[in-house]
């Protein structure tokens, strides 16, 4: 088995991994719910390597990412159900469907006009799905994945919600409500009423992704940003630790606040 810039070479050795007779014993322990948490990391770790402007690791990554439907859908083959084959048509004729202005007569008046008849399209296959599933009372919201992380699931409901018209009017409303549930995460504290104090912390955290929303910022990216702010001003903090000779957990707030400082100063003045 040699590599190979062709796409069905990949197939081939994923069947290989597979085989019963003479394929990769771990590889053959597997099931569609023991890799499913593989094929979320590998979409995040593309992410990273998009962010990081790593070229290399993203051609590395993306190998990586498109090994999980190909290792699915071998699966899926195995037990009669689909092949990669039908993955690749449902795909192609989704994208033929959705894009009418591409690849039929429909014209769209720029991208916005564009998104707009998508989403108008996954409306209407929505509604089509939810009745071939006999689901009397469909609704909007009933394809939003239970698995994404839970501030872009937040983020993703409350854009769903804001199609039908629920929605705050601005940013400014959205602000108020901001503080309203801060100003009840701080009640619930007062109160010492720890289930209330967690139903209040979520509540904050799903107004702030509505708030991220209204902004036109993802808020999942913009977190991820923070932590990497994070990471890297702590690590400042650290390092003068060390040159200083002590050890960070004996620094003491103050000491450890200046160093922050430091850092936060120099960011300041590059921007």
């Amino acid at each position: 088995m040699q590599p190979s810039r062709d796409i069905s070479r990949l197939i081939e050795i994923m069947a290989a991994l597979r085989n019963p007779n003479g394929g990769c014993p771990w590889d053959l322990e597997q099931d569609f719910r023991s890799i499913r948490h593989y094929t979320i990391e590998e979409a995040y770790e593309v992410a990273d390597a998009i962010e990081r402007n790593d070229f290399g690791d993203l051609r590395e990554e993306l190998g990586d990412l498109l090994l999980q439907p190909i290792y699915h859908a071998q699966m899926a083959s195995e037990i009669g159900e689909f092949d990669i084959g039908d993955v690749v048509m449902a795909i192609t004729e989704k994208l033929i469907r959705r894009h009418p202005h591409v690849f039929g007569d429909v014209i769209a008046d720029g991208a916005g006009d564009a998104q707009n008849r998508w989403e108008a399209i996954k409306a209407r296959e929505r509604a089509a799905k939810a009745e071939r599933k006999g689901d009397t009372e469909p609704s909007i919201l009933n394809d939003v994945p239970q698995v994404l992380p839970a501030l872009a699931r937040a983020e993703k409901l409350t854009k769903r919600a804001a199609k039908v018209g629920f929605d705050w009017p601005d940013l400014p409303a959205v602000r108020a409500k901001v503080a309203e549930e801060l100003a009840e995460v701080a009640e619930a504290e007062n109160a010492g009423d720890e289930a209330a104090l967690r139903e209040e912390i979520g509540d904050l955290l799903f107004a702030v992704a509505n708030l991220a929303r209204k902004a036109g910022v993802d808020p999942e990216a913009a977190l991820r940003d923070a932590n990497s702010k994070f990471t890297r001003r702590f690590h400042y903090v650290e390092a003068r630790c060390r040159e200083d000779g002590i050890e960070a957990s004996s620094a003491g707030l103050d000491r450890l606040d200046g160093y922050w400082n430091e850092i936060r100063a120099q960011d300041k003045s590059k921007a």
